[in-house]
């Protein structure tokens, strides 16, 4: 962790605590609407200091946690490809990992028609985390109708990040805040999100107070996906025009003039 991700950890320490039983209780949010803001460190004290009625989850005095997920997609790249294009019914299959507690959930996310999403988690075992049990394909398959049940499908990128959760139990709202992204491609080439933090706002669909609180700032939700956007960092060739604009300007991006469109 460098120095500018750990004074962001030290500003939850203000905050009163919630723990993870109370957290699922309040604001499980398996069916949401998601809205992502990427913030500079030093722009989070103001957004803090309006968020006093927030609690910060706290597990053993911890308030900031260690996350690994690996992204899993076919040779080619149907679930990256269904984003990038825009299609209103997608899907994104990863595995989860709590680095801190050494536990795991396996996630098949679905976006419906109205673009709220479904999040659906197997409890799974750490171990196997970068590959996929017969367990987890039969739990893939009940969700998404892959070819083959989707044994097509392998790892395609690994992010790891320094994550916070604050709550707000008036209107059961989440809101998360990632330091310190590292995205990695299992051909070994790597990108990072210096100096900007991934905010994001959960709610069952209406915009939070968090949400109206960044937009009067003048801060609007940016349109990033940690796997496509990652993706697209470490290679090029891919289409990515819907997010173009971050990448250009979070990961110093140059598009190939040949981009390959697979699929």
């Amino acid at each position: 962790m460098n120095c500018a991700d750990a004074a962001v950890v030290d500003l939850f320490r203000q905050l009163q605590p919630i723990s993870l039983a109370e957290v699922l209780a309040t604001a499980e949010l398996q069916i949401r609407t998601d809205r992502k803001y990427l913030l500079r460190p030093q722009e989070l004290p103001g957004l803090l200091a309006a968020a006093d009625e927030m609690l910060v989850l706290d597990i053993d005095g911890r308030r900031a946690f260690r996350y690994e997920s690996v992204y899993f997609d076919t040779a080619g790249l149907l679930s990256y490809q269904q984003a990038a294009r825009g299609r209103r019914r997608r899907f994104k299959v990863r595995t989860r990992s709590y680095l801190d507690s050494g536990q795991c959930a396996l996630e098949v996310k679905t976006v419906g028609g109205r673009d709220e999403t479904v999040k659906d988690r197997l409890d799974y075992p750490i171990a196997e985390r970068a590959s996929l049990n017969e367990a987890g394909l039969a739990f893939v398959a009940q969700r998404v109708a892959l070819p083959d049940g989707g044994r097509e499908l392998a790892p395609a990128l690994t992010t790891t990040y320094l994550r916070s959760t604050l709550v707000d139990p008036a209107d059961g709202s989440r809101l998360t805040i990632d330091a310190d992204l590292v995205c990695a491609h299992p051909a070994g080439s790597r990108a990072g999100l210096d100096g900007h933090l991934v905010v994001e706002s959960k709610s069952a669909g209406p915009p939070t107070a968090m949400d109206r609180l960044l937009w009067r700032q003048g801060i609007r939700p940016a349109r990033i996906s940690k796997y496509c956007v990652g993706l697209a960092a470490l290679d090029p060739t891919l289409p990515a025009n819907r997010w173009n604009r971050t990448l250009r300007r979070y990961f110093h991006w140059q598009p190939c003039r040949t981009a390959v469109h697979r699929g």
